[in-house]
């Protein structure tokens, strides 16, 4: 069985390690994507048993004439999977795919391949592009988000199909047309490895409610009441419209020292002194365009968070706040975490030591064995 299938309360796991990871910071000891980083901190997060290790996929980085700008920096996605998949043995290894960056037949053969080198513990993440630097990079049609659904819904039938048909198929729709398709090995997993997609508008959590086994949410209110409403709108319509029952994740970036002081003053360090402002005011221009009407005092608070980690839930604190603010997650209904930090294996290692046992304390996980 896939590791995020267990009956672990709160599911956890490392997102963004062959990239820079969530934060965006100049300091030295922030994370680098090298390989040997890579190994190093995926076996760790192996050996202390975190359901998932998560890649993402970026082929142009946020500021554009400027090859070596972080956001570029990151390492293919599956090719990436199957080395780590080589190095570790417990935890779910996910690739990321942009459905315009790769056929679906090449897709299936690659992932079908991965998931034998993991012995089953394969998974992926589809990603609906909407990065208009990269899709004219392909020379791909930028298409507005009804279209980039229908697209990536073609693009995942003919995969789900190579996975699992006995025999050969032919497909015709509108985005893509192929004739005696088929794709030996199938994967190990049946019906097929699980489904990560991420998606923030009313209609590709559409998408991911019908497709993906793994939804992932940004936590939009800091009411516990209203993010646990959040959660169950979208699990009640999986099941109700589709008849799936879907895990929920989240995104969180984590700065944890001994004190709330300490990790604050940490944060004000990383996030804002040492902050990579060249890379925070692309990131937002290219996925923010209403910050432009923010006030000054939104904008700063926006883009210490940008710089402490984009795209998710920020947590900063003692071992014992952590442990209580993802308590709280679970009992919103949160299923499982990805987690980033600004050092990967500082950060992993703290929270191995101190902030896992206190969850396994509080019944959200059973001790590895």
């Amino acid at each position: 069985m896939n590791p995020v299938f267990n009956q672990n309360k709160l599911k956890l796991g490392l997102f963004g390690i062959n990239g820079k990871g969530t934060a965006n910071s100049l300091v030295p000891e922030a994370h680098r994507p090298t390989w040997e980083n890579n190994v190093r901190i995926a076996q760790a997060a192996d050996a202390a048993g975190l359901e998932a290790i998560v890649s993402y996929s970026r082929w142009k980085g946020h500021s554009p004439n400027n090859l070596d700008q972080p956001t570029g920096v990151v390492l293919d996605p599956l090719v990436w999977a199957a080395g780590i998949a080589q190095a570790t043995a417990r935890s779910a290894i996910f690739a990321t795919t942009n459905a315009h960056t790769l056929h679906p037949i090449t897709a299936a053969k690659q992932c079908a391949t991965i998931d034998a080198i993991s012995a089953g513990r394969f998974g992926l993440n589809i990603v609906a592009t909407w990065f208009r630097p990269e899709l004219e990079m392909f020379r791909a049609p930028v298409m507005d988000r009804e279209t980039r659904y229908e697209h990536l819904a073609e693009w995942f039938e003919i995969l789900t199909r190579l996975w699992s048909y006995p025999d050969e198929f032919d497909f015709e729709g509108r985005f893509f047309s192929v004739k005696d398709a088929g794709s030996r090995p199938q994967p190990i997993q049946r019906p097929r490895p699980p489904i990560m997609n991420a998606a923030t508008s009313p209609m590709g959590r559409n998408f991911a409610a019908r497709h993906a086994d793994i939804c992932f949410v940004e936590i939009q209110s800091l009411s516990l009441a209203e993010t646990a409403e959040q959660i169950a709108k979208y699990k009640q319509t999986s099941l109700e419209t589709y008849g799936r029952s879907i895990q929920v994740w989240t995104i969180v970036t984590i700065a944890q020292r001994r004190t709330e002081r300490e990790a604050e003053d940490y944060v004000q360090y990383y996030a804002v002194e040492n902050a990579d402002s060249e890379t925070i005011e692309a990131w937002i221009k290219n996925t923010l365009p209403d910050a432009a009407s923010a006030t000054p005092e939104q904008l700063q608070g926006l883009k210490r968070h940008v710089g402490a980690g984009a795209g998710g839930t920020l947590i900063v604190g003692g071992a014992d706040h952590v442990s209580v603010e993802l308590h709280k997650l679970s009992s919103a209904g949160i299923d499982g975490v990805l987690l980033s930090w600004v050092n990967f294996e500082d950060g992993l290692t703290r929270f191995v030591s101190e902030v896992l046992p206190r969850l396994e304390r509080d019944g959200l996980r059973d001790p590895i064995r």
